[in-house]
C-alpha cells in the first residue's frame, strides 16, 4: 500500500513523504491520521499544500531582508539607573533592548531573536546581534547611557 505521510513518523519517514508499507500498518497509520491513502487528489492537494508553504517562507525571507535593510545603521538607546563609577543597578537583557526597539522604531522584535551572550553590565555603545530569519541576521547598534533613573 502507497501512503502519503501527515506527519513524521519515527523509522519510515517525514511529513509529506511517499512510502510503500504492508496494508495493515497502512491501514493503521491511516486510522490515526498520520498518513493518508496516495491517491491522485491527497498527492495533488500536498503539492499545492507544499507550493502554499513554499510561497509564504519566501515571504518571510523577503520581509527579514527589507527589516535588514531598514535596521542598517540604527541606533537605539536604553537609559538605565547607574551608581558609582557608571556602574548598572541590574543589566540589561534582550527584554530591555526590545522594549526600547519598540518604543523608539514603532517595531516590534521578539526577544527570542536578540542574541546577547551575557546581559549588558556597563555603560557604553554595544553591537547586539539580532536573528531576524534562519538565514537572515544583522547587528544592532545599543547605546546603554547613565540617566539616573529608569526608562
Amino acid at each position: 500500500m502507497e501512503v502519503i505521510l501527515l506527519e513524521d513518523v519515527r523509522a519510515l519517514g517525514r511529513k509529506g513523504d511517499t512510502v510503500t508499507v504492508k496494508d495493515g500498518y497502512g491501514r493503521n497509520l491511516v486510522s490515526k491520521k498520520l498518513a493518508a491513502e496516495a491517491t491522485a487528489k491527497v498527492k495533488n492537494d500536498m503539492r499545492l499544500q507544499k507550493q502554499h508553504q513554499e510561497k509564504l517562507a519566501q515571504k518571510r525571507y523577503e520581509e527579514a531582508l527589507a527589516l535588514k535593510d531598514k535596521l542598517a545603521g540604527m541606533f537605539i538607546n536604553v537609559g538605565v539607573k547607574v551608581g558609582k563609577d557608571n556602574k548598572l543597578f541590574g543589566s540589561v537583557s534582550s527584554k530591555e533592548i526590545a522594549e526600547a526597539f519598540k518604543d523608539q522604531l514603532g517595531i516590534e522584535i521578539d526577544k527570542k531573536k536578540i542574541i546577547l551572550a551575557d546581559p549588558i553590565k556597563e555603560v557604553g555603545k554595544f553591537d547586539v546581534p539580532i536573528k531576524l530569519h534562519p538565514e537572515v541576521s544583522t547587528v544592532l547598534h545599543v547605546n546603554v547611557e547613565g540617566n539616573g533613573k529608569k526608562a
